[in-house]
């Protein structure tokens, strides 16, 4: 299975969300941050993503008889590379965003179905905005947002850090204007 076909599921791809960061978790900690999703489900698709090199086992330990296995993320095969993407047929673009639109809606479901949330209050954003813009502004207006959230990325977890799931999607929601 290759990395397109890895990814284009919405429960690997929050596996690999929950992954991200340096952790390394066993399966029984994945399915304790994905609570609405079995754990049938959950062992099946860390099996599929380690067999396709996704996940990649970091530490085995006999606990009760029993192999637990700490799986960490392999970077370098977490995420769908420019040149693939640049590749895609347009279904295959409609699928990949299907995918990561039903990834957030079932985060976004997760987290509302956690105790004590309050998305008055917590920072909670999933506001659309119409703008116009030239090549030049849309341009600019990519180099701002890159360099406010790549070095973010590098963030490890630690006990004061909160994890966030950003999801920009940028598209032209118009046909280009035409000029004479």
């Amino acid at each position: 299975m290759d990395t397109l076909e890895l990814l284009g599921h919405p429960v690997r791809l929050r596996i690999v969300h929950a992954m991200r960061g340096g952790r390394t978790l066993t399966t029984a900690q994945l399915c304790t941050r994905l609570p609405d999703v079995s754990k049938a489900m959950v062992y099946r698709h860390v099996d599929l993503l380690a067999a396709g090199g996704v996940l990649e086992v970091a530490e085995e330990r006999r606990v009760r008889g029993a192999v637990e296995r700490h799986y960490r993320l392999c970077q370098d095969r977490a995420s769908i590379d420019p040149g693939t993407a640049a590749s895609l047929t347009p279904d295959e673009h409609r699928r990949a965003f299907a995918t990561a639109v039903a990834t957030l809606v079932a985060e976004f479901n997760a987290y509302l179905d956690r105790e004590h949330t309050n998305p008055a209050t917590d920072p909670v954003g999933y506001r659309q905005h119409a703008i116009w813009l030239d090549g030049e502004e849309l341009n600019s207006m990519i180099k701002e947002l890159r360099e406010a959230i790549v070095p973010r990325l590098a963030n490890p977890p630690t006990p004061d850090r909160t994890r966030y799931l950003l999801s920009p999607i940028l598209f032209p929601s118009e046909p280009p204007a035409v000029t004479d």
